[in-house]
Parts: C-alpha cells; sequence; structure tokens
C-alpha cells in the first residue's frame, strides 16, 4: 500500500451528494456531484453514497485514505442512529452503521453544519479565529461550533443547532414540532413560505429575492423578516457562545448585502453594549462542506 495519505469526503444533501478526494496538504484531486434522489428512499440514497464512493477510490487506487461525511442532522449518543435531518427520510436509520459496513473501512459522520465550520476555520474565512461559528443557511439553516480548530459537538450532540430556537412562538410550524424557529425565517422553503401566505402565489426563493431586488413591496416585507430574524437567532448564540467571527454559508449567503444586514440586526438584539463581532461570508464558496466532511475523517493536523 503507498504511503500517501488521502482524506476522502462526501457531503449528503437534500438534493444532492457531493464527493472529494483531497491530497495530504488539502488541495482537491477529485470532486463530483450526483442527485440524491431522496424521494426513492433511505436505501436508494445509502446506495448513491456507496457508489460515489467507489469511484473515489479508483482516483486513490492502493494509496491509504480516511472517509468523513457530512450530513444535515447528527447520529444520536443514545441509539446510533441518525436524528434531527430535514431530509426526513434518514431519521431513526443506522446510516453510519450501514455505510460502514457497506463500504467496509472506518468512517466518520458529522453534521454538515459542523463540517462546513471546521473547513472555513481551518481553511477559510475563518482562518486564525480561536472561536468560529458557522452557519449553512438554504433548504434548511444549521450551524456548527469549532474552537481551536476542533468540532464541539456537544453533550448530546446538538451543539450550534441554532436554527430550532423558537423566535416567535406563534410563527409556522417547523418539521421538529416547535413553531416559528429561525428555519422557519431564514431558509430558502422559509422564504418562499412567508411570500405565499401573504399573497398566495407560489414563488421560489431566489424568485421572492430578485422580486425584492426589483423593489416589490411584499418581497421586501419578506427579507426585512428574514434578517431580523437571523440576526435576533444569532444575537441568542453570541449571548451563549460568543464566538470571535460568525461565517455565512449556503445558498442564502448569497442575498446582495445578507452579513451587513444580519450583522445590523445581531448589534441591535445583541444583550452587550458593544459588539464587534465580525458577520462574514464564506471563502470556499460551496466547497465547504464536502472539504469539512473530508477533514473530519482524518484527526491529524492539517498539512
Amino acid at each position: 500500500m503507498s504511503g500517501v495519505h488521502y482524506r476522502l469526503g462526501i457531503d449528503l444533501g437534500g438534493t444532492k451528494i457531493e464527493g472529494v478526494v483531497l491530497d495530504a496538504a488539502c488541495v482537491t484531486q477529485w470532486r463530483e456531484r450526483i442527485p440524491t434522489q431522496a424521494d426513492r428512499g433511505y436505501e436508494h440514497i445509502v446506495s448513491r453514497i456507496v457508489g460515489l464512493h467507489a469511484r473515489m477510490l479508483e482516483v486513490v487506487g492502493d494509496a491509504r485514505w480516511s472517509l468523513g461525511v457530512g450530513t444535515p442532522g447528527a447520529i444520536s449518543a443514545a441509539t446510533g442512529l441518525l436524528k434531527n435531518s430535514n431530509t426526513t427520510v434518514m431519521n431513526g436509520r443506522p446510516l453510519a452503521l450501514d455505510l460502514a459496513r457497506a463500504i467496509g473501512h472506518p468512517l466518520r459522520i458529522e453534521n454538515d453544519a459542523n463540517c462546513f465550520a471546521l473547513a472555513e476555520a481551518c481553511l477559510g474565512a475563518a482562518r486564525g479565529h480561536r472561536v468560529v461559528f458557522g452557519v449553512i443557511a438554504g433548504t434548511g439553516c444549521g450551524g456548527g461550533v469549532v474552537i481551536d480548530g476542533r468540532i464541539l459537538t456537544g453533550r448530546n450532540r446538538i451543539a450550534g443547532e441554532w436554527g430550532h430556537i423558537p423566535i416567535d412562538p406563534t410563527g409556522a410550524p417547523c418539521f421538529c414540532g416547535a413553531r416559528g424557529c429561525v428555519e422557519t425565517f431564514v431558509s430558502g422553503p422559509g422564504i418562499a413560505s412567508q411570500y405565499a401566505s401573504l399573497t398566495g402565489q407560489t414563488q421560489s426563493a431566489e424568485q421572492v429575492v430578485a422580486r425584492w431586488q426589483q423593489g416589490e413591496y411584499v418581497a421586501r416585507d419578506v427579507m426585512e423578516r428574514v434578517f431580523s430574524a437571523f440576526g435576533r437567532g444569532l444575537a441568542a448564540v453570541a449571548g451563549i457562545l460568543d464566538p470571535d467571527i460568525i461565517v455565512l454559508g449556503g445558498g442564502l449567503s448569497n442575498v446582495p448585502g445578507l452579513c451587513e444586514r444580519v450583522r445590523e440586526s445581531l448589534v441591535r438584539d445583541v444583550f452587550s453594549d458593544t459588539c464587534d463581532t465580525p458577520v462574514v461570508r464564506h471563502h470556499l464558496g460551496d466547497s465547504a462542506g464536502v472539504i469539512g466532511a473530508a477533514l473530519i475523517g482524518d484527526e491529524r493536523p492539517i498539512a
């Protein structure tokens, strides 16, 4: 077996599964995306992951490798089953066990937002900062905490799950069972739902953002709610964690002026006379999640 060591990462999303192969210096050697096809069920998703991994092995040959998998939700410390995934077909299933058996190799699974935060802390926008809070806002709304280059998972493996902080008890129902969670405002489906409730029209989040940019009154109202909820939720996080930097990722990070508007709301709502915490956009683009997945599979220092 070759002495070269590769870091393999797989990022499982609601609509796509992405794989990456990094060399010892964390340089990308191979990357591919395939559709998740979640509507075809849990076993099909597992087979998609296994097939993608097989193509990764064609790249690494007989070299040593480690594997990390990022997924919405987390593996329960109590049961070993996946919990809290917004791809609900995955919940209550032994994903870690099934993948390890199918692949025939140890692997590590972490929440996708934890992977994002780790990548940005080690290689991206938060490099050089001790306490990092990373946000993924897209199909859902997740968060991850990295301290001194290591993920903080917490006793119950829910550290960073700020998307399910209820900020409006009279708000819309959330898939988690609560009402008015951050995610019901700060997510693509949340934006679309808010617009539909005000207009009766079905529009995607991208279409609502475009209408906001064109000056439409209702879209402007929706986006103001999003900015306010975003900052209010982060103020709750800052009141407990007080991070050195907050990094925004996911599809909503592309909204023009998001960092500035969110920081204004954070400063307004945080319980402090001062708040100089930077709120910045990711540096690694949509690669951050899968790069972080590759990093979690190998505990060795980054070259």
